[in-house]
């Protein structure tokens, strides 16, 4: 009885949109929604019609991963289905911030979720990354640049902001495959450091340094960036991608720590995924759950003027923000894309499961860049010299050419 009235109060709701979605049900019943179908939304056991009768973008990415329904279609077309299904503008809970407690970034736990999302298959990254394995937002100079190319800009586009010379000390905190420690090394001649918490990670980099000929040049660690001893300073660090695992409480310790790191007059870059609202995590509890248990264990945003702020806390002064908003949106659709061409390989390797949580997650993502719900920003500052200059360009035609 219960199940036929949360199949009836369904289709009562459902009824009243508009929407280029069919709706099949496990007794072979299929409701319409428009007459130019795009995505079929295939509901397996009546389990599955809670999330439908009052449905979120959370619950029903959850339902996904764990195979309650399924859905056929272009994931441009599913993810605008979604939010008009799920009203987004109630499932974007602007004022329902999540805090997370310090344990949840202690060593031992960003060990373990580090592990979780990078340590599945070395092979899977590889189905769907760029050549050099860039985990990261790419940089597109124009909207037709492969996703090699808009990779090597990237890379490119931090080293001269960084403005790195010959000779160097260069360190890259949450170093992913080695994409960006390569390439400062190969095209600068700087002695690049690269610190991961990745098993798999720090593997594959080690022999690609030796592949490449480069162990004057190159070292990986696998360490967590509070354990970096700081009898060494460096000129140059960069962060990219890596600050979203810190968490908001432990932002004065790794700005600090980072302030320590680096040399007086040196530079670091900042690069990573912030809130778009001050309530901080603006995607609100229900998808902040759904990414928590399923993508990224102990992962936080925070607003750029927090990240700023918590830089400018720890004496560094800020030099330059970018925003790379409309890049990581056209980045995460390449990497959907890739990723969809290469399903079977990609099963094989990681299985039903997993492929589905990177598929609506990255798909997920995407749109939630193109909708302005999450943001990214590349912020470089300087530690100053004792006597408060910063030797800095005092034009950007070096970067922007």
């Amino acid at each position: 009885m219960l199940r036929d009235q949360m199949l009836s109060l369904v289709e009562q709701r459902m009824r009243n949109l508009v929407l280029p979605l069919s709706i099949n049900f496990w007794d072979e019943r299929e409701l319409k929604l428009g007459n130019q179908l795009k995505v079929k939304l295939s509901v397996r056991s009546p389990h599955a019609l809670r999330s439908l009768a009052m449905p979120s973008l959370g619950k029903l990415a959850k339902n996904y991963v764990e195979q309650q329904i399924d859905l056929e279609g272009s994931m441009r077309d599913i993810l605008r289905v979604g939010e008009v299904l799920c009203d987004a503008g109630s499932c974007i809970d602007k004022n329902n911030g999540r805090m997370l407690n310090w344990m949840r970034h202690s060593r031992t736990s960003a060990r373990k979720n580090i592990s979780y999302h990078y340590d599945i298959s070395n092979d899977f990254y590889a189905l769907w990354l760029d050549s050099r394995r860039v985990y990261s937002c790419a940089y597109f100079k124009q909207p037709g640049d492969s996703l090699d190319l808009a990779q090597e800009q990237k890379l490119e586009h931090i080293c001269r902001k960084l403005d790195l010379k010959a000779g160097e000390h260069f360190l890259d905190i949450g170093c992913g495959w080695g994409g960006l420690l390569f390439w400062a090394a190969e095209n600068y001649g700087v002695r690049a450091t690269g610190i991961t918490l990745s098993s798999n990670q720090s593997d594959y980099v080690q022999e690609q340094i030796k592949k490449r000929g480069l162990q004057n040049l190159c070292e990986v660690r696998l360490m967590d960036y509070r354990d970096m001893p700081e009898t060494v300073q460096y000129d140059k660090i960069a962060s990219v991608g890596m600050f979203e695992h810190v968490g908001k409480k432990n932002l004065p310790v790794y700005f600090s720590k980072i302030y320590r790191l680096l040399k007086p007059g040196g530079l670091v870059m900042n690069h990573g995924i912030t809130s778009a609202n001050l309530e901080e995590n603006g995607l609100g509890s229900d998808i902040s759950d759904f990414i928590e248990q399923y993508v990224f264990p102990g992962g936080e945003l925070v607003h750029v003027s927090s990240v700023i702020e918590a830089m400018s806390r720890q004496n560094m002064e800020c030099v330059d923000v970018e925003s790379l908003r409309p890049h990581y949106a056209q980045t995460l659709w390449h990497w959907v894309e890739r990723l969809e061409a290469r399903e079977h390989e990609a099963k094989e390797l990681i299985g039903e499961k997993k492929y589905r949580i990177w598929q609506i997650y990255m798909g997920g993502s995407a749109h939630a860049f193109e909708r302005g719900w999450m943001s990214l920003f590349q912020i470089l500052a300087g530690k100053p010299m004792s006597d408060g200059t910063l030797p800095y360009p005092f034009r950007r035609d070096r970067v922007y050419c």
